[in-house]
């Protein structure tokens, strides 16, 4: 059984990754900043096949051991692109998150001998743009289109560019474009939920903007499917295969949490742009992403619908 890293395992999608690879028979090791901290924990619960490691991105160090076990990596490391408004400084952050990590991981791999045969990348669908910039007719974004111009997708080509090297060194990579992560441990839907608890449904903007998205339990499982599928390399789309519009997202997730017990309000979109600043442009933004190259190479979803995913998670 291959050994799995994981960097970025301590947050919402390592943890369930994580739990996921221990129940299909995997090791796990990740690396994290606090190793002491993770390992006491990890003492409390005794589980053999769970290992913690050091590493310091900023200072493109990381413990040779972790490196040396391993064989398989999968990178989820970035500080968090909606937890905070967009400063200068912010968006420094982001960046420079995801490209130290990338750059960390690739330093590593050619300085430590190890026996790894894949890396899998997290990326984002802020690789690419609104859907007026799409081509003409093309019902969705696809793997091949082109960056966006604006932050996120200059952020996405930088975070794509700083794993690519390790394809000169012989080892497979895969690199999955995320949609928005549902899970009941938190991230979004966690934050849909909260004006919901009290009756109102917010829909914000205009509420036609599309959102791709996809539960938290597909995207694990699709890592897992990367690690089994020798056969796979390149980019795909992590989304599940039907986007649905802010106003449909949110009546949906209302109808399942109040039954008809809530009201719908629109918030318009000069207060979200007061509120969150910058952010609000991708709250806004309607980008409909394709799942049809994860699916065409064998990928079968659960939840391939919000009313499938929301009936599991609410």
């Amino acid at each position: 059984m291959q050994r799995i890293l994981i960097t970025g395992g301590t947050g919402m999608i390592g943890k369930r990754l994580t739990s996921l690879l221990l129940d299909k028979g995997y090791e796990v090791i990740i690396l994290t900043r606090d190793a002491s901290k993770y390992r006491q924990k990890e003492n409390e619960i005794s589980h053999e096949r769970l290992s913690y490691y050091e590493w310091d991105p900023s200072e493109k160090t990381v413990e040779p051991a972790a490196i040396r076990n391993a064989n398989v990596i999968i990178n989820l490391a970035g500080a968090g692109i909606a937890d905070k408004r967009w400063t200068k400084k912010r968006k420094r952050i982001i960046v420079s998150s995801r490209v130290n990590a990338g750059e960390t991981i690739v330093k590593a791999l050619q300085e430590i001998p190890n026996t790894i045969n894949t890396v899998i990348n997290a990326s984002a669908i802020g690789w690419y743009g609104d859907d007026s910039v799409r081509k003409s007719n093309a019902p969705a974004f696809v793997e091949t289109d082109p960056n966006a111009s604006q932050y996120l997708g200059i952020t996405c080509k930088a975070w794509e560019d700083s794993i690519e090297p390790v394809k000169s060194l012989g080892i497979r990579l895969l690199k999955f474009r995320t949609g928005i992560v549902l899970s009941e441990e938190g991230g979004a839907l966690k934050e849909f939920k909260r004006p919901i608890r009290f009756g109102i449904a917010p829909i914000l903007g205009r509420g036609d903007q599309i959102i791709s998205w996809i539960h938290i339990d597909d995207l694990c499982r699709m890592f897992l499917f990367a690690i089994e599928q020798i056969g796979l390399s390149g980019v795909y789309n992590a989304v599940a295969p039907t986007p649905v519009s802010n106003k449909n997202f949110m009546i949906s997730l209302a109808t399942k949490m109040k039954s008809k017990f809530f009201i719908p309000f629109h918030v318009p979109a000069f207060l979200l742009k007061l509120f969150l600043g910058e952010v609000s442009i991708e709250v806004l933004k309607s980008t409909t992403v394709s799942s049809e190259k994860i699916k065409n190479a064998g990928f079968q979803f659960i939840y391939p619908s919000v009313e499938s995913a929301f009936e599991e998670l609410i």
